[in-house]
């Protein structure tokens, strides 16, 4: 798997998201590059926990589709008379 890396359009949305909330919650002056470089760090050390739980979430999802999906197919099935 390669790195997870966010594209300058989801930094430009996440950064200033960042600041705000340093300076709202814990009174921290940052500014856009310190923002960046604790979005880069999260994004390293918390990134991969992150998208392994959606990944979880969404193999849970489809596999309770697919149980759906199987009750479907099985419905369909003809009876069959055996002949002795």
């Amino acid at each position: 798997m390669e790195d997870l890396k966010l594209t300058s359009e989801e930094k430009a949305v996440l950064v200033p998201k960042l600041v705000a909330y340093l300076s709202d919650e814990l009174d921290v002056d940052a500014g856009q590059f310190d923002a960046e470089f604790l979005l880069d760090f999260l994004t390293n050390e918390a990134g991969a926990v992150l998208y392994n739980r959606g990944l979880n979430d969404a193999h849970a999802a489809l596999a309770k589709h697919m149980d759906a999906f199987a009750d479907i197919i099985y419905a369909l099935e003809k009876p069959v008379e055996v002949r002795r």
